[in-house]
């Protein structure tokens, strides 16, 4: 039996004379194309084991592939984007195909910057979080290279979408929040009240679900929405001062987990429980279930969408062109942070921080 080639000297010739298949047909199952049937990717997998082989990251770049697939994130400390590489990752397993990470830059936090770096290194594909990058500017980018967009209530035609239903996911809170028997409640939002959110995403989408069901309600007169862009400290020291007002809300429903955090953070600052003011967040991070924090939440699913993601983006890259929008459905987790509220006055009366 002739000895195993070194690691690095096997051809793509030599796996197809092993696997009895043309070039052609390995370089298909290496690219994960369509028409690649079972029983060939078995014959190709196994001689590729057989001999060792891995294909020359050069030359990939000379033929226009390299093998690896670029993910932008908008930052590395939000707990919910570590479910959607995880997904992502699990969808390339057993696939040729390597993750390349990329934070957006903190200081231009749009993503399009990190993007672009993904792009300049040759990556075969982008899977990008970024809801404030130009829908135009996507399209075009997405004319060069596959693109795959989670979060985003596009729908585009040169790029795919992956995305939760926000909408129905943000009726579940209010549905719950209402049922409950809570009139006053108040929404924290990561958008700029100031300005026009861009069109899909999904923070605006849940606040403008909160506006419609507090009108839809009779309850217009109570709608507050507070915008706290920065995170769980943000949250906390807003909402601390909104929990030290006379009318404070019996209710706080935050677009995201991280400040829902920040929300809890400033109702223990305040002396008050869950009885006192029930808290709902969106994501279902893992620590929202830790019985100290037991936060109500939406999970939607973050694994799922990223395995979505990448499996789109593997579909993109083996050359289908027509777009694909997925939608997944969100579930409300009930936990111990929402309560009904409890009536007003007497000790449920608010004690201003550091009151005796």
């Amino acid at each position: 039996m002739a000895s195993r080639p070194p690691t690095g000297s096997v051809t793509i010739e030599d796996v197809a004379r092993e696997a009895g298949v043309s070039r052609a047909a390995v370089s298909k199952v290496i690219r994960n194309a369509y028409g690649v049937s079972p029983a060939m990717k078995a014959r190709v997998t196994e001689a590729i084991e057989k001999l060792g082989y891995r294909p020359s990251v050069s030359a990939r770049g000379m033929r226009g592939a390299t093998f690896t697939v670029g993910f932008e994130i908008p930052e590395l400390t939000n707990p919910f984007f570590p479910k959607l590489l995880a997904g992502a990752t699990a969808a390339m397993a057993g696939t040729p195909y390597q993750l390349v990470i990329a934070p957006a830059d903190p200081e231009h936090g749009e993503g399009y910057r990190a993007i672009q770096a993904l792009v300049d290194r040759q990556v075969d594909g982008v899977i990008a979080v970024s809801p404030m990058v130009d829908p135009e500017w996507l399209e075009t980018l997405a004319a060069t290279v596959p693109v795959v967009m989670i979060g985003r209530h596009d729908r585009a035609s040169g790029y795919d979408t992956v995305v939760n239903d926000d909408e129905d996911g943000a009726r579940q809170v209010m549905r719950h929040l209402l049922d409950l028997g809570h009139k006053d409640i108040a929404h924290l939002t990561s958008v700029p009240l100031k300005a026009a959110p861009a069109p899909g995403v999904p923070q605006a989408i849940r606040l403008e679900v909160y506006r419609t069901a507090m009108q839809e309600a009779g309850l217009a007169d109570r709608v507050r929405v507070l915008s706290t862009p920065h995170g769980v400290l943000d949250a906390r020291e807003v909402v601390l001062r909104l929990l030290t007002e006379p009318d404070r809300p019996t209710a706080v429903f935050a677009c995201h987990d991280e400040p829902a955090l920040g929300v809890l953070h400033a109702v223990a600052d305040a002396g008050l429980t869950a009885a006192d003011v029930s808290v709902a967040g969106y994501d279902d991070i893992e620590i929202a279930a830790h019985p100290g924090i037991s936060l109500t939440t939406v999970n939607q699913d973050g694994e799922r969408m990223g395995r979505l993601a990448a499996e789109l983006l593997l579909e993109r890259i083996a050359g289908r062109s027509e777009p694909r929008h997925e939608v997944v459905r969100p579930e409300l987790v009930v936990r111990a942070s929402t309560r009904p509220p409890r009536p007003r006055g007497g000790a449920a009366r608010l004690r201003a921080v550091g009151r005796t």
